[in-house]
């Protein structure tokens, strides 16, 4: 994942977009870099986030920003960014939140109009450097980011700052957000609402799916309206989202309680202690179901954050492991022959949980029973970059269909049976989880009762991870 922050002011903004884009850190890792133009030129800044934190590298570069009224941060997961071009256009800079499934296509395409590329990110062509091309393709600023949105598969969400404006664009379907604030000096855009409280902005709106918007300290101007179909990420209520953020007006944190209280009504007649959260996503969920069932809230896992990062984030397998392994502390005192129920957020790769349950074994529970606030992760995302990987079967759901089928050769219509949760083939690819796990008992949240829990139609939603059935066209 990535996210974006981007101010445009009658007065100064840089500590706006500084701070702004920091309140994204939970959306990456990698990569950070800001760029702001000062009345004549375009200023920019990149740095590795792998060995600290985005404003440890980027507090002391402050004041080479100067007064500057424009500006865009970004945190990437992936690719440096911000990428400055200059063209027939003029000069902008571009910050992406973005997947591209053609690359190789389109980069080809630009290879063979004699056109070059400066960037690279791991050896690779830099994803937000050929949109900032694309965009050159056109004959305006207006032209060149539809082309980008008619061109690439996957997704795209954009902010492109010029010498007299931010230009906020929105993915296709609107499978990333945008969402636009305002204070009496001017207008930022961002990833996460949650940035907006402590600068002092209120929330204006969401743009909707494919709508682009010029913003100026003086006002928005839309220059290409919104589509009519929609596929926000559902992942973001489950796992991404902050607690404090809304998305289409909906919280975060109310989602995820709502969640967890329609698990709990699949467990009538439990016999619990207490209910816990996997830290930092599964917290909500948990909460929701204790509310529910009436029984205790309590933490017998404590995460150190002062220093460890989030581990599904390292893209090395051995360093996600070791991180997942350190950052979380049992507490003894609530585990000793307790029969305690935990939620987590999802299942991706297995190793995590898998983890955690032996540690908890160590520390006397009598009882582990899981629930997992989203069903199977059986599809691969195609639209972010999440749950991406070398190979499709590094998804635990995924190794555990292929071990039972005996084969790597498996029909789609034979995952769908094992994303039926009222199949013979899903449950007994859940009996197989629980026994793997060392578990006591193991549920899935049920795609309707998510769904019901964000409150959006399920039109609106992006479920292909779990039920293939997004659309690209």
């Amino acid at each position: 994942m990535s996210g974006f922050f981007g101010c445009v002011s009658r007065l100064e903004c840089v500590a706006d977009v500084f701070y702004g884009t920091d309140y994204h850190s939970h959306l990456g890792t990698k990569r950070a870099g800001m760029a702001f133009y000062d009345g004549e030129r375009f200023i920019r800044s990149i740095h590795s986030l792998e060995n600290g934190y985005f404003r440890n590298k980027f507090e002391h570069e402050l004041p080479k920003f100067g007064e500057s009224r424009m500006g865009v941060g970004v945190i990437s997961d992936n690719e440096s960014q911000p990428i400055t071009i200059t063209s027939h256009l003029g000069r902008y800079a571009v910050v992406t939140v973005a997947r591209i499934d053609n690359m190789e296509e389109l980069t080809k395409m630009l290879l063979e109009k004699r056109m070059h590329f400066a960037e690279l990110s791991s050896s690779q062509i830099n994803a937000t450097e050929l949109v900032a091309m694309l965009i050159g393709m056109g004959n305006t600023i207006k032209e060149g980011i539809e082309f980008v949105q008619k061109s690439i598969k996957g997704s795209c969400s954009m902010l492109v700052l010029t010498d007299h404006a931010i230009y906020a664009a929105r993915d296709r379907f609107g499978r990333t957000p945008i969402i636009i604030g305002k204070n009496d000096k001017g207008y930022v855009c961002a990833s996460e609402s949650s940035s907006f409280t402590n600068l002092g902005y209120t929330y204006v709106r969401d743009l909707g799916p494919g709508e682009v918007v010029q913003m100026s300290a003086d006002g928005i101007r839309e220059v290409i309206p919104a589509g009519c179909r929609k596929q926000i990420c559902s992942f973001l209520w489950v796992y991404y989202g902050y607690p404090s953020a809304f998305y289409e007006g909906v919280n975060v944190e109310d989602s995820r309680y709502r969640n967890g209280a329609a698990m709990a009504k699949m467990d009538e007649g439990i016999d619990l202690d207490f209910v816990a959260g996997i830290p930092d996503s599964g917290v909500g969920h948990a909460i929701g179901y204790s509310n529910e069932m009436h029984v205790p809230y309590k933490r017998p896992f404590v995460k150190y954050t002062p220093t460890w990062p989030r581990s599904f984030m390292p893209q090395n397998q051995k360093m996600r492991d070791l991180v997942a392994k350190m950052k979380l502390l049992p507490n003894e005192q609530f585990t000793r022959d307790q029969r305690v129920l935990f939620i987590d957020d999802s299942i991706v790769r297995g190793t995590q949980l898998k983890d955690n349950v032996v540690k908890l074994l160590d520390a006397g529970v009598k009882e582990i029973h899981m629930r997992i606030a989203c069903p199977p992760l059986i599809f691969p995302c195609k639209f972010l970059n999440f749950s991406t990987s070398r190979s499709t079967y590094d998804l635990y759901t995924r190794r555990v269909i292929r071990d039972m089928e005996g084969t790597d050769n498996i029909p789609e219509e034979v995952f769908m049976e094992y994303a039926n949760p009222e199949s013979p083939k899903h449950k007994e690819m859940v009996e197989v989880m629980r026994k793997h796990l060392q578990l006591t008992s193991l549920k899935f949240q049920k795609l309707e009762d998510l769904v019901a829990s964000i409150g959006l139609p399920k039109c609106d939603l992006c479920t292909h991870c779990w039920d293939n059935s997004s659309y690209t066209e």
